[in-house]
């Protein structure tokens, strides 16, 4: 095992939470293949470096806080980055319902103060898309853009 990249697949993890994957293929970068990346892989587990279910529930909760993403866009950007489905499911379970709707409901307000169109069903189409490409699941955009517009 090589020192050298041992140093800086470590360096790697500890600079951020990472995936297997991303330290897979940062270790492709530093030419280590085969037994040597599986046993640098296992030695930066064994030391706390690397560990997926803590990556996924560092990405969904922040992703979430930060980007105001919802759960379907996290989970595509986890399954792309070859996180399992166990710690898919925790990094999930960082996600507080409440909070979640919360959220939802001040990205529907924020995005109807941008929106310039009298028409209200051009309005209510322009709401439900915006949230849709955040990530937020169909049925509960919706309701909440119903509700938003039963209010105003």
């Amino acid at each position: 095992m090589n020192k050298e990249v041992l140093v800086k697949i470590a360096n790697f993890c500890a600079y951020q939470e990472r995936s297997h994957r991303e330290v897979k293929e940062r270790l492709a970068e530093l030419e280590t293949f085969g037994d040597d990346a599986d046993e640098m892989t296992a030695w930066l587990i064994e030391n706390n470096y690397l560990n997926e279910e803590r990556f996924a529930k560092i990405f969904a909760g922040s992703k979430f806080r930060q980007k105001k993403w919802g759960r379907l866009k996290i989970k595509q950007e986890l399954k792309k980055r070859g996180v399992s489905d166990y710690s898919l499911r925790m990094g999930m379970n960082e996600i507080d319902p409440d909070d979640y709707y919360e959220t939802l409901c001040e990205l529907i307000e924020k995005k109807a103060k941008d929106i310039k169109d009298s028409n209200p069903l051009i309005q209510k189409q322009k709401l439900v898309n915006f949230v849709l490409t955040k990530g937020f699941e169909q049925d509960l955009v919706w309701d909440a853009v119903n509700e938003f517009q039963k209010k105003g």
